[in-house]
Protein backbone atom coordinates (compact mmCIF):
# COMPACT_ATOMS: atom_id res chain seq x y z
CA UNK A 1 0.00 0.00 0.00
CA UNK A 2 1.61 3.67 -1.15
CA UNK A 3 2.59 5.87 1.36
CA UNK A 4 3.84 9.30 1.61
CA UNK A 5 4.35 11.78 4.28
CA UNK A 6 3.88 15.14 1.81
CA UNK A 7 1.02 16.23 -1.02
CA UNK A 8 1.64 15.28 -4.08
CA UNK A 9 -0.11 18.82 -5.27
CA UNK A 10 2.59 20.33 -3.57
CA UNK A 11 5.45 18.50 -5.77
CA UNK A 12 3.25 18.57 -9.37
CA UNK A 13 0.44 20.01 -10.58
CA UNK A 14 -1.57 20.51 -13.52
CA UNK A 15 -2.48 23.79 -14.56
CA UNK A 16 -5.40 24.83 -17.23
CA UNK A 17 -5.32 28.24 -18.45
CA UNK A 18 -6.81 30.91 -20.87
CA UNK A 19 -4.51 33.03 -22.72
CA UNK A 20 -4.80 36.96 -23.21
CA UNK A 21 -2.27 38.07 -25.67
CA UNK A 22 -1.05 40.68 -23.52
CA UNK A 23 2.23 41.20 -21.50
CA UNK A 24 2.67 40.52 -17.89
CA UNK A 25 -0.13 37.95 -17.76
CA UNK A 26 0.09 36.19 -14.51
CA UNK A 27 -1.06 32.14 -13.88
CA UNK A 28 -1.85 31.56 -10.50
CA UNK A 29 -3.10 28.35 -8.61
CA UNK A 30 -0.11 26.41 -9.13
CA UNK A 31 -0.16 25.65 -5.46
CA UNK A 32 4.16 26.44 -5.15
CA UNK A 33 6.87 28.11 -6.89
CA UNK A 34 7.12 25.89 -10.16
CA UNK A 35 11.02 25.25 -11.17
CA UNK A 36 10.00 22.95 -14.20
CA UNK A 37 6.78 24.41 -16.56
CA UNK A 38 5.86 22.90 -19.43
CA UNK A 39 3.13 24.00 -21.70
CA UNK A 40 1.29 22.91 -24.38
CA UNK A 41 -2.05 24.71 -26.39
CA UNK A 42 -4.79 22.13 -26.51
CA UNK A 43 -6.65 23.23 -29.36
CA UNK A 44 -3.77 24.87 -31.71
CA UNK A 45 -1.08 23.14 -33.45
CA UNK A 46 1.58 24.82 -30.91
CA UNK A 47 5.25 24.08 -29.69
CA UNK A 48 5.57 22.41 -26.49
CA UNK A 49 7.30 25.34 -24.62
CA UNK A 50 9.27 24.26 -21.68
CA UNK A 51 10.78 26.26 -19.14
CA UNK A 52 12.97 26.06 -16.00
CA UNK A 53 14.61 28.07 -12.93
CA UNK A 54 17.71 27.27 -14.59
CA UNK A 55 17.99 28.52 -17.65
CA UNK A 56 17.93 32.46 -18.56
CA UNK A 57 17.65 35.24 -16.00
CA UNK A 58 14.95 35.85 -12.91
CA UNK A 59 13.30 38.21 -15.46
CA UNK A 60 13.42 36.16 -18.02
CA UNK A 61 13.10 32.28 -18.87
CA UNK A 62 14.56 30.68 -21.85
CA UNK A 63 12.34 28.04 -23.32
CA UNK A 64 12.78 24.09 -25.04
CA UNK A 65 10.69 22.77 -26.90
CA UNK A 66 10.04 18.69 -27.16
CA UNK A 67 8.21 18.68 -30.58
CA UNK A 68 11.96 19.94 -31.49
CA UNK A 69 15.46 19.93 -31.86
CA UNK A 70 16.21 23.40 -31.32
CA UNK A 71 18.59 25.30 -28.79
CA UNK A 72 17.41 26.84 -25.81
CA UNK A 73 15.67 30.44 -26.86
CA UNK A 74 15.57 33.55 -24.79
CA UNK A 75 12.58 35.33 -26.54
CA UNK A 76 10.76 37.77 -24.73
CA UNK A 77 7.57 37.29 -25.80
CA UNK A 78 6.94 33.88 -23.77
CA UNK A 79 7.93 33.34 -20.20
CA UNK A 80 8.88 36.12 -17.97
CA UNK A 81 9.02 34.37 -14.09
CA UNK A 82 8.38 31.63 -12.49
CA UNK A 83 6.52 33.04 -9.22
CA UNK A 84 5.25 31.93 -6.01
CA UNK A 85 2.52 30.47 -7.32
CA UNK A 86 2.64 30.37 -10.88
CA UNK A 87 4.31 32.23 -13.43
CA UNK A 88 4.33 35.32 -15.85
CA UNK A 89 3.88 35.11 -19.53
CA UNK A 90 4.44 37.98 -22.10
CA UNK A 91 2.56 37.95 -25.49
CA UNK A 92 4.02 35.18 -27.21
CA UNK A 93 1.36 32.89 -29.27
CA UNK A 94 2.74 29.64 -28.23
CA UNK A 95 2.31 30.13 -24.73
CA UNK A 96 0.08 33.50 -24.36
CA UNK A 97 -2.94 33.51 -27.19
CA UNK A 98 -6.11 33.93 -26.36
CA UNK A 99 -6.63 29.92 -26.26
CA UNK A 100 -6.75 27.80 -23.60
CA UNK A 101 -3.31 25.94 -22.55
CA UNK A 102 -1.97 23.34 -20.49
CA UNK A 103 0.68 23.42 -18.15
CA UNK A 104 2.30 20.36 -16.30
CA UNK A 105 4.95 22.24 -13.14
CA UNK A 106 7.13 20.84 -11.03
CA UNK A 107 8.72 22.11 -7.96
CA UNK A 108 12.80 21.32 -7.65
CA UNK A 109 14.79 24.24 -5.24
CA UNK A 110 15.12 27.26 -7.04
CA UNK A 111 18.23 28.27 -8.55
CA UNK A 112 19.90 25.45 -6.05
CA UNK A 113 23.76 25.63 -6.23
CA UNK A 114 26.88 24.15 -8.12
CA UNK A 115 27.34 20.47 -7.83
CA UNK A 116 31.22 18.98 -7.72
CA UNK A 117 30.29 15.17 -7.02
CA UNK A 118 31.22 14.48 -10.34
CA UNK A 119 33.84 14.65 -12.59
CA UNK A 120 32.12 17.24 -14.31
CA UNK A 121 31.26 20.12 -12.08
CA UNK A 122 27.66 21.41 -12.70
CA UNK A 123 26.58 24.91 -13.29
CA UNK A 124 23.68 24.50 -11.21
CA UNK A 125 21.80 21.36 -9.32
CA UNK A 126 18.16 22.13 -8.16
CA UNK A 127 17.42 19.38 -6.25
CA UNK A 128 14.27 18.24 -4.54
CA UNK A 129 14.76 15.31 -2.41
CA UNK A 130 11.26 15.26 -1.50
CA UNK A 131 9.68 14.01 -4.06
CA UNK A 132 12.79 12.73 -5.89
CA UNK A 133 13.04 15.68 -8.87
CA UNK A 134 16.17 17.38 -9.75
CA UNK A 135 17.14 19.52 -12.47
CA UNK A 136 21.24 20.24 -13.53
CA UNK A 137 23.06 22.70 -15.98
CA UNK A 138 25.91 21.74 -17.08
CA UNK A 139 28.96 22.08 -19.73
CA UNK A 140 30.05 19.14 -21.29
CA UNK A 141 33.82 17.59 -21.52
CA UNK A 142 33.62 15.03 -24.24
CA UNK A 143 34.64 11.92 -22.49
CA UNK A 144 32.80 8.52 -22.11
CA UNK A 145 32.16 7.94 -18.67
CA UNK A 146 31.93 11.35 -17.46
CA UNK A 147 30.15 11.97 -14.16
CA UNK A 148 27.38 15.03 -13.03
CA UNK A 149 26.04 14.67 -9.52
CA UNK A 150 22.15 15.02 -9.30
CA UNK A 151 21.63 15.55 -5.83
CA UNK A 152 18.61 13.35 -5.16
CA UNK A 153 20.09 10.92 -2.60
CA UNK A 154 18.60 8.22 -4.60
CA UNK A 155 19.09 6.63 -8.04
CA UNK A 156 17.02 8.57 -10.70
CA UNK A 157 14.73 6.05 -12.96
CA UNK A 158 14.22 8.63 -15.54
CA UNK A 159 16.80 11.18 -16.92
CA UNK A 160 16.13 13.63 -19.88
CA UNK A 161 18.65 15.72 -21.32
CA UNK A 162 18.54 18.31 -23.93
CA UNK A 163 21.65 20.13 -25.36
CA UNK A 164 21.16 23.97 -25.12
CA UNK A 165 23.65 26.10 -26.76
CA UNK A 166 23.06 24.70 -30.47
CA UNK A 167 19.98 21.76 -32.48
CA UNK A 168 20.51 18.14 -30.55
CA UNK A 169 17.42 15.35 -29.62
CA UNK A 170 16.16 14.90 -26.57
CA UNK A 171 17.68 12.19 -24.90
CA UNK A 172 15.22 9.92 -22.85
CA UNK A 173 16.26 7.01 -20.07
CA UNK A 174 14.32 5.05 -18.02
CA UNK A 175 15.24 2.34 -15.23
CA UNK A 176 12.92 -0.16 -16.50
CA UNK A 177 14.52 -0.74 -20.05
CA UNK A 178 18.22 -0.28 -18.63
CA UNK A 179 20.21 2.93 -19.20
CA UNK A 180 22.47 0.82 -21.75
CA UNK A 181 19.31 2.25 -24.32
CA UNK A 182 17.61 5.43 -25.09
CA UNK A 183 14.67 7.26 -26.54
CA UNK A 184 14.36 10.03 -28.65
CA UNK A 185 11.16 12.48 -26.78
CA UNK A 186 11.35 14.58 -29.92
CA UNK A 187 10.88 11.81 -32.04
CA UNK A 188 8.44 8.50 -32.66
CA UNK A 189 11.51 6.50 -33.01
CA UNK A 190 11.58 3.40 -31.26
CA UNK A 191 13.78 2.22 -28.54
CA UNK A 192 17.85 2.64 -29.36
CA UNK A 193 20.90 0.41 -27.76
CA UNK A 194 23.95 2.55 -27.50
CA UNK A 195 26.46 3.06 -25.07
CA UNK A 196 26.55 7.01 -26.67
CA UNK A 197 24.17 8.15 -24.43
CA UNK A 198 24.80 7.16 -20.82
CA UNK A 199 27.64 4.94 -21.40
CA UNK A 200 25.65 1.46 -20.30
CA UNK A 201 25.49 2.69 -16.60
CA UNK A 202 22.40 3.29 -14.79
CA UNK A 203 22.28 6.45 -12.34
CA UNK A 204 23.95 5.78 -8.78
CA UNK A 205 22.78 7.74 -5.75
CA UNK A 206 25.03 10.59 -6.58
CA UNK A 207 25.90 10.28 -10.12
CA UNK A 208 24.71 9.98 -14.01
CA UNK A 209 27.02 9.10 -16.11
CA UNK A 210 27.60 10.15 -19.66
CA UNK A 211 28.62 8.96 -23.05
CA UNK A 212 30.70 11.39 -25.56
CA UNK A 213 27.55 11.88 -28.14
CA UNK A 214 27.57 15.31 -29.06
CA UNK A 215 23.74 15.13 -27.38
CA UNK A 216 24.86 14.67 -24.10
CA UNK A 217 28.35 15.34 -23.72
CA UNK A 218 30.06 17.76 -26.27
CA UNK A 219 33.15 19.51 -24.72
CA UNK A 220 31.96 22.78 -26.03
CA UNK A 221 28.17 21.97 -24.94
CA UNK A 222 25.90 23.21 -22.86
CA UNK A 223 23.13 21.09 -21.35
CA UNK A 224 20.08 21.39 -19.06
CA UNK A 225 19.35 17.78 -17.37
CA UNK A 226 15.76 16.75 -16.06
CA UNK A 227 16.00 13.95 -13.73
CA UNK A 228 13.50 11.79 -11.38
CA UNK A 229 13.83 9.01 -8.44
CA UNK A 230 10.79 6.93 -8.04
CA UNK A 231 9.01 7.74 -4.70
CA UNK A 232 6.57 5.29 -3.97
CA UNK A 233 3.38 6.94 -3.63
CA UNK A 234 4.03 9.88 -5.98
CA UNK A 235 6.32 8.90 -8.78
CA UNK A 236 6.65 5.38 -11.25
CA UNK A 237 8.88 4.87 -14.24
CA UNK A 238 7.85 1.79 -15.35
CA UNK A 239 6.51 -0.85 -18.57
CA UNK A 240 3.90 -2.53 -19.44
CA UNK A 241 2.56 -5.09 -22.33
CA UNK A 242 -0.56 -4.14 -24.40
CA UNK A 243 -3.54 -6.44 -24.72
CA UNK A 244 -4.96 -4.81 -28.20
CA UNK A 245 -8.52 -4.79 -26.68
CA UNK A 246 -10.80 -1.98 -25.40
CA UNK A 247 -10.56 -3.61 -22.05
CA UNK A 248 -6.68 -2.61 -21.68
CA UNK A 249 -4.02 -3.58 -19.81
CA UNK A 250 -4.24 -2.37 -15.80
CA UNK A 251 -0.90 -0.83 -14.66
CA UNK A 252 -0.50 -0.50 -11.08
CA UNK A 253 1.18 2.47 -9.29
CA UNK A 254 -0.05 2.43 -6.76
CA UNK A 255 -1.69 6.04 -6.65
CA UNK A 256 -4.31 7.91 -8.73
CA UNK A 257 -2.34 9.80 -11.42
CA UNK A 258 -1.98 13.18 -12.33
CA UNK A 259 0.15 12.78 -15.21
CA UNK A 260 1.26 9.99 -17.44
CA UNK A 261 3.05 9.80 -20.57
CA UNK A 262 3.33 6.53 -22.41
CA UNK A 263 6.02 5.39 -25.34
CA UNK A 264 6.00 1.86 -27.42
CA UNK A 265 9.43 1.18 -27.24
CA UNK A 266 9.66 -1.24 -30.38
CA UNK A 267 8.50 1.05 -33.13
CA UNK A 268 7.88 4.60 -34.57
CA UNK A 269 5.06 5.69 -32.22
CA UNK A 270 3.91 8.95 -30.37
CA UNK A 271 4.72 10.11 -26.91
CA UNK A 272 1.00 10.13 -25.09
CA UNK A 273 0.67 12.22 -22.53
CA UNK A 274 -2.55 12.17 -20.45
CA UNK A 275 -3.73 14.38 -17.25
CA UNK A 276 -6.34 14.95 -14.49
CA UNK A 277 -7.19 18.01 -15.33
CA UNK A 278 -8.24 18.24 -19.12
CA UNK A 279 -11.52 17.75 -20.09
CA UNK A 280 -12.76 14.37 -19.71
CA UNK A 281 -14.09 11.58 -17.20
CA UNK A 282 -13.33 8.10 -17.68
CA UNK A 283 -12.93 7.15 -20.17
CA UNK A 284 -12.75 10.24 -22.04
CA UNK A 285 -9.56 11.44 -20.89
CA UNK A 286 -8.07 13.34 -23.93
CA UNK A 287 -3.86 13.21 -24.78
CA UNK A 288 -1.53 15.43 -26.46
CA UNK A 289 1.78 14.40 -28.21
CA UNK A 290 5.15 15.78 -26.09
CA UNK A 291 6.86 14.77 -30.25
CA UNK A 292 4.58 16.59 -31.91
CA UNK A 293 2.59 20.30 -32.06
CA UNK A 294 -0.82 18.50 -32.98
CA UNK A 295 -3.64 19.58 -31.00
CA UNK A 296 -5.00 18.12 -28.21
CA UNK A 297 -6.92 14.41 -29.34
CA UNK A 298 -10.55 14.40 -28.34
CA UNK A 299 -12.09 11.63 -30.73
CA UNK A 300 -14.12 9.02 -29.33
CA UNK A 301 -11.92 6.78 -31.58
CA UNK A 302 -8.76 7.90 -30.04
CA UNK A 303 -7.00 6.06 -27.59
CA UNK A 304 -7.76 6.98 -24.16
CA UNK A 305 -7.30 5.94 -20.50
CA UNK A 306 -8.96 5.12 -17.08
CA UNK A 307 -7.40 7.40 -14.24
CA UNK A 308 -8.15 5.14 -11.24
CA UNK A 309 -7.37 5.25 -7.72
CA UNK A 310 -4.24 2.80 -7.53
CA UNK A 311 -2.88 3.61 -11.73
CA UNK A 312 -4.71 3.42 -15.07
CA UNK A 313 -6.34 1.12 -17.56
CA UNK A 314 -5.98 1.18 -21.36
CA UNK A 315 -9.16 1.45 -23.27
CA UNK A 316 -8.38 1.40 -26.87
CA UNK A 317 -6.49 -0.74 -29.25
CA UNK A 318 -4.50 1.82 -30.89
CA UNK A 319 -0.92 0.66 -31.14
CA UNK A 320 0.46 4.27 -29.61
CA UNK A 321 -0.05 2.91 -26.17
CA UNK A 322 -2.64 -0.41 -26.17
CA UNK A 323 -1.24 -2.84 -29.14
CA UNK A 324 -1.52 -6.37 -28.59
CA UNK A 325 1.82 -7.86 -26.86
CA UNK A 326 3.20 -4.50 -27.75
CA UNK A 327 6.16 -3.25 -25.06
CA UNK A 328 5.64 0.32 -23.52
CA UNK A 329 7.39 2.41 -21.43
CA UNK A 330 5.51 5.65 -18.90
CA UNK A 331 6.57 7.64 -16.08
CA UNK A 332 3.31 8.48 -13.82
CA UNK A 333 3.37 11.06 -11.38
CA UNK A 334 0.42 11.49 -8.66
CA UNK A 335 -2.60 13.61 -7.44
CA UNK A 336 -2.97 11.15 -4.55
CA UNK A 337 -1.88 7.89 -3.01
CA UNK A 338 -4.03 5.38 -2.77
CA UNK A 339 -3.67 6.05 1.14
CA UNK A 340 -2.67 9.50 2.04
CA UNK A 341 -1.38 10.82 5.18
CA UNK A 342 -5.54 11.20 6.66
CA UNK A 343 -5.48 7.67 6.30
CA UNK A 344 -8.50 7.89 3.57
CA UNK A 345 -8.34 5.90 0.31
CA UNK A 346 -8.74 7.87 -2.61
CA UNK A 347 -10.86 7.18 -5.17
CA UNK A 348 -11.04 7.23 -9.30
CA UNK A 349 -12.33 9.94 -11.43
Amino acid sequence: MAYISFQPKDHFNTKIYTGNGANNHAITGVGFAPDFTWIKARANAYDHMLFDSLRGTASLRENLRTNSTDASDNDASNMKTLDSDGFTLNLGGYVNNSVTFASWNWKANGQGSANTSGSINTTYTSANTTSGMSIIKYGGNGSAGATIGHGLGVAPKCVIIKRTDTTSNWIFGNGATGFDKFFYLNASDAITDNAGTFNDTAPSSTLITLGSWNDVNNSSGTYIAYAFAEKQGFSKFGEYLGNGNANGTFVYTGFKPAFVMIKRRDAGDNWNIFDNKRVGYNWSNYRLFANSSAVEETAESAQRIDILSNGFKLRDNETDANGNNNPYVYIAFAEAPLVGSNGLPCTAR
